[in-house]
């Protein structure tokens, strides 16, 4: 009831907030995917490289969150900046690891298959190699927006946007007036915003994975 009445009349800045968390958890899960594929495809061919960005993409997703954010703050101060490189270089690596071991995972009678009718190494990996390794790709980047959606509430440290700004109030003030509610529902908005995003990533796998590879 209390939450409820905590939500009445806030409709327009709650909303405001949402979009602004759903649309930094896009843009750099979006930019990260990029990035992934792009680092993904120049080392996937080399087993050592493969082996040690592999490692790399694991061992990065170690660093505390909160200590890059920091050290970001030291360059390019408060707000988007800072907000955007933290959650754009955690958003890759999930997606990186996944496309590494996807590409790998190509049946190699395929490539020589392909090789064989003279496709060019650039036409082999548009056309083999990245369809077949989409369904694993996919996952990674589903985890990743997983994680950089509940992520993205910690930029309100560094007065980024979104709705990391009424849990971390409404921590801040508990005990007083709407403190639980503020908290509680910047937390059930982001959850929805995972929910609506991997629903949309489902879908957007049956429309472009291949009934073979699924």
């Amino acid at each position: 009831m209390h939450l409820w009445s905590y939500i009445r009349g806030r409709e327009e800045t709650l909303a405001f907030l949402t979009y602004q968390h759903a649309s930094l958890a896009f843009q750099t899960v979006l930019v990260g995917t990029v990035v992934a594929v792009v680092v993904a495809v120049g080392v996937y061919r080399h087993p050592l490289g493969a082996a040690l960005t592999l490692t790399s993409s694991r061992v990065a997703l170690t660093i505390p969150s909160l200590a890059l954010l920091a050290l970001l703050l030291v360059p390019f101060g408060l707000g988007v900046v800072p907000s955007f490189l933290m959650l754009a270089f955690f958003a890759a690596l999930p997606v990186i690891g996944n496309t590494i071991v996807g590409l790998r995972s190509v049946p190699a009678s395929l490539v020589e298959a392909a090789q064989g009718i003279g496709f060019s190494r650039r036409r082999i990996l548009l056309t083999v190699e990245l369809p077949m390794a989409w369904p694993v790709i996919l996952t990674g980047i589903r985890v990743s927006t997983q994680m950089i959606v509940g992520v993205a509430a910690i930029v309100a440290y560094v007065l980024g946007p979104g709705l990391g700004s009424l849990i971390f109030n409404g921590l801040s003030r508990l005990g007083g007036a709407n403190a639980l509610e503020m908290a509680l529902t910047g937390t059930l908005l982001i959850v929805l915003i995972a929910l609506v995003f991997d629903a949309l990533l489902v879908l957007l796998g049956r429309l472009t994975i291949s009934k073979g590879l699924s």
